[in-house]
């Protein structure tokens, strides 16, 4: 087997999960290695921000990332780990530093928030134990 083009179907974690579960829902069961895939896949999957996306989230999300000249591995990242903080933006984009300016990466978080509000910001649990002393 060759692989033709490798960057012609890249998939977001919500499209993964949204096949795998039409191949568990079939009338067709499967057996063995496939079935155990598909289940623990599934199963990881749901523990992502992925279970409460939704098609028409993501599409819109990337019509308005799109000034941002992103490419299309930066907006898989994105839709596949939502960033909260700047940090995040930049380990996700390269080299966010030239290519976008503190203005432009708060208006990428506040998209990302306004189509996956589901995801959470976590505190670190440092700063909380500091202000507890």
């Amino acid at each position: 087997m060759e692989v033709v083009s490798s960057n012609r179907a890249t998939l977001s974690n919500y499209e993964v999960l949204k096949h795998l579960q039409k191949i568990k829902d079939s009338k067709k069961k499967h057996k063995g290695q496939l079935a155990t895939i598909t289940y623990e896949t599934i199963r990881y999957l749901e523990n992502t921000p992925c279970k409460d996306q939704t098609s028409e989230n993501i599409q819109q999300c990337l019509k308005e990332l799109a000034p941002f000249n992103l490419n299309k591995t930066e907006k898989l990242m994105i839709i596949n780990s939502p960033p909260t903080t700047a940090l995040e933006i930049q380990l996700m984009i390269e080299e966010s530093e030239e290519r976008l300016t503190e203005e432009q990466v708060g208006q990428v978080l506040e998209i990302v928030m306004k189509y996956f509000p589901h995801v959470v910001k976590e505190k670190p649990e440092e700063n909380d134990a500091e202000e507890t002393e």
